[in-house]
């Protein structure tokens, strides 16, 4: 299998048009690595963001309708509801995420719209995993604690009780949304000496459950979960899924890790639950409304915030931009899009 730091862009001869009279026009959103911008420019009449300026949903289909746009690729920031969707020209035949989730654009309005909406699963995975057990190491350990002190310049030296946190070994880890990336972040746990519960949709086959015991009811597995790490999409059904009711179920100094979408959990419940102990400590890199997050989260020192790196290492990067490439290579010349979502 070709890893992500592999994966490199298609040759001359795959691509889908050599006449640049002829290439359909692609319309980037934000500014994506260089690899991948350079392809674009190569196979398609590509309209580049290099200010990497944040549009609104209305201003992308300004702009598509301006460049007369036969494909979006778009970004996980980029809120494509309805009305964005209707404006835009008929000329666009697909968009293209590049991400794995699709919350930020409105697919039945799309659906209805006739476009195809695609997505960039699989090459994520390890990255995200990489990160929330660093977000349950960092919590547990009072990472950023510690990092501010030295940047103060606040450390007197060591002393018996500085700074104590949690050792992660032997406690048990509750994982709801057993996907991909929550088997990935299974394995890495397993090897600290955590022991796995979950709670998933189905439960997995022998062979991939590796001994983790299952919970149909996520309710049921709160109550043994020294950490609870969160890899759930977001949906109405989802939004603020750990409350304050559910926050009571688990073991009194949990730790809680979210890697998912910010919406999946309600910030003021967590915010008391951090700030009375409830919680020992939450290790996040998604927010609600990001880049604008509750600014209770700021002050709290037993909070371990990412400004949402999961996938952002040049391997990962370059990768999910190919495969939305690969996505409207196969749409403009009019075959099936490998990661169709819509």
């Amino acid at each position: 299998m070709t890893s992500p730091a592999e994966v490199q862009p298609v040759t001359q001869s795959d691509s889908p048009v050599s006449d640049s009279s002829a290439r359909p026009v692609l319309l980037l959103t934000r500014r994506l690595p260089d690899a991948v911008e350079a392809r674009a420019s190569r196979d398609y009449r590509a309209v580049l963001n290099p200010e990497d300026r944040a549009f609104s949903g209305q201003e992308i289909a300004a702009r598509a309708a301006e460049v007369g746009a036969d494909a979006v690729l778009c970004c996980a920031g980029d809120r494509l509801d309805a009305a964005a969707i209707a404006a835009l020209p008929r000329s666009v035949r697909v968009l293209a995420t590049f991400s794995v989730g699709t919350d930020h654009i409105d697919l039945e309005a799309a659906h209805a719209r006739g476009l195809t909406v695609t997505n960039t699963p699989d090459v994520l995975t390890d990255a995200t995993a990489d990160i929330a057990l660093l977000l349950l190491l960092g919590a547990a350990r009072r990472a950023s604690e510690g990092e501010r002190m030295i940047r103060a310049n606040a450390w007197t030296g060591w002393t018996p009780t500085q700074l104590m946190g949690t050792h992660v070994g032997a406690k048990r880890l509750g994982i709801v949304g057993m996907g991909r990336i929550g088997q990935a972040v299974a394995v890495r746990a397993r090897a600290f000496g955590m022991t796995i519960h979950y709670s998933n949709r189905r439960r997995l086959a022998p062979e991939l459950e590796l001994g983790a015991t299952y919970h149909a009811d996520p309710e049921a597995m709160l109550p043994v979960c020294d950490v609870l790490s969160l890899h759930f999409p977001a949906t109405a059904e989802t939004r603020h899924w750990l409350n304050a009711e559910r926050i009571e179920r688990l073991p009194p100094g949990a730790i809680l890790i979210n890697t998912a979408r910010g919406s999946v959990v309600d910030d003021g419940a967590v915010i008391d639950a951090l700030k009375r102990g409830r919680l020992a400590a939450a290790g996040l890199d998604v927010f609600e409304n990001e880049p604008n997050l509750h600014p209770g989260y700021r002050d709290l020192p037993n909070a371990f915030l990412l400004p949402h790196l999961g996938s952002a290492t040049v391997e990962t990067r370059n990768a999910m931009g190919f495969k939305a490439l690969d996505n409207v290579d196969a749409v403009t010349a009019g075959r099936p899009a490998p990661d169709r979502v819509v």
